[in-house]
């Protein structure tokens, strides 16, 4: 536009001094008069020809950088008709479809990586530098114990309710570490970073490996629990046989024979414990039936209620108005929460109390006023042959994760900042028809 305005205030100036010549022309003669003419044509000539070689070049570079500055690669530079302001649209236009081309392959990547990232298994989130969380994908939200990613993002791990969260503070840049939750969850999780614009940007990928690691523990404890028990009874049966032999013979020894029945029944009870062992690799499949959750907590109430009480403890319900329909093996389930109750109960010394509710969609809480779970407890929960019992066994914790696991339930059991300890149980919904 400068230049424009400024070829026409050349071209005015040219207009008054050929004027000014023409009038001092007519003034002094015609030689003066022809001279001027001759002035006059020769700056209308050059002016043209300034335009076309000069101003035409400029405008078209001139449109075109508006078309940059716009960010406008859609329109293109049309021909003027001037051999070297044609030659730079030409340059112009191939730029520009260049451009393009190469910004929607850029989108097209950009959207095919946002897909694969929403959809993969694995849990991406994205944070600035000061730690905040800009992005995070379902799987993301789903490991960190939340429904929606904006309940996630603009936060950080430290400021998220989450166990896994604030597990994930101590992983090192570059690091990548296995994180076992006490909600029987297993992840291994990575903090990497990515450049975008020349900047290093974190992001923490998360991977669930419960079900591998619960499938390899799971296959050598039962190795392990079958060898035992079988060697274990086989040797029982025939110590237990021998004695039975030798203290029939001792009836004139009451003592000795005495002595004898105290070996049959440790030798029983050693059976006994070993069994208890094989049991949890025989649990069975559950056989499903449509229950109301709500059934079942009434049930185990009335079973635990005499136990419960014999420790002063006060075992209460809290059952949702509506019925909570799931879709359960009533009787394995109802073994569970006996379970529950029972390791909660364990958990107070005297005078506590423990609170069993319902809610919808298909929930299920424990919650008791124990000694609670240490920080170094609760990442070895739901580990085989793991408890803090002095003669605890390690079995109740697995027999409850294999039978929720076989339901497809997700649960958690931690001690939150109330004081409080919760068990809780989130069943498949039931789909409506």
């Amino acid at each position: 536009m400068r230049l424009r305005t400024l070829f026409i205030i050349l071209v005015l100036m040219l207009a008054a001094c050929g004027v000014v010549l023409f009038r001092i022309s007519a003034t002094t003669g015609d030689g003066v008069f022809y001279v001027a003419e001759g002035l006059l044509l020769v700056s209308v000539v050059f002016s043209i020809y300034f335009y076309n070689k000069v101003l035409k070049t400029i405008n078209a570079i001139a449109n075109g950088m508006e078309l940059l500055k716009e960010q406008d690669f859609s329109s293109r530079l049309a021909p003027v008709g001037q051999h070297d302001a044609d030659r730079a649209v030409e340059v112009f236009n191939r730029m520009i479809s260049e451009l393009k081309t190469e910004r929607l392959r850029l989108r097209e990547q950009n959207h095919f990586l946002d897909l694969i990232i929403q959809s993969s298994p694995m849990g991406v989130v994205i944070m600035d530098f000061n730690g905040v969380i800009t992005s995070v994908n379902e799987s993301g939200v789903k490991f960190l114990g939340y429904t929606t990613p904006d309940e996630v993002v603009g936060g950080t791990m430290e400021r998220l309710s989450s166990p896994l969260a604030s597990r994930l503070g101590s992983v090192e840049q570059g690091e990548t570490r296995t994180l076992r939750i006490g909600d029987a969850m297993i992840y291994r999780c990575s903090r990497l970073s990515f450049i975008d614009r020349g900047f290093h940007h974190p992001f923490i990928l998360i991977e669930s490996l419960t079900s591998e690691v619960m499938k390899a523990e799971k296959k050598a404890y039962e190795k392990v629990i079958r060898m035992i028990a079988h060697e274990v009874n086989n040797s029982v049966a025939g110590v237990t046989s021998a004695i039975d032999s030798v203290a029939s013979e001792l009836d004139s020894l009451p003592e000795l024979k005495e002595i004898m029945q105290v070996c049959v029944e440790r030798c029983y009870s050693m059976s006994g414990f070993i069994t208890r062992f094989a049991d949890v690799v025989k649990i069975p499949e559950p056989i499903l039936h449509v229950e109301d959750l709500n059934d079942c907590v009434t049930r185990c109430k009335v079973f635990m209620e005499n136990m419960c009480r014999e420790r002063d403890i006060r075992l209460a319900v809290e059952l949702s108005e509506e019925p909570v329909k799931v879709n359960i093996d009533s009787g394995l389930v109802e073994h569970v929460l006996v379970n529950i109750i029972k390791n909660s109960a364990e958990s107070i010394s005297s005078c506590g109390d423990i609170t069993i509710s319902t809610s919808a969609p298909a929930t299920l809480v424990v919650t008791d006023n124990g000694k609670g779970i240490d920080s170094e407890v609760d990442a070895s929960l739901f580990t085989p042959f793991f408890s803090t019992k002095p003669n605890g066994q390690g079995l109740g914790l697995i027999f409850i994760r294999e039978v929720l696991m076989k339901h497809n339930c997700t649960f958690s059991l931690r001690t939150y900042e109330d004081g409080l300890t919760r068990f809780k149980i989130q069943f498949p919904v039931i789909p409506v028809r």
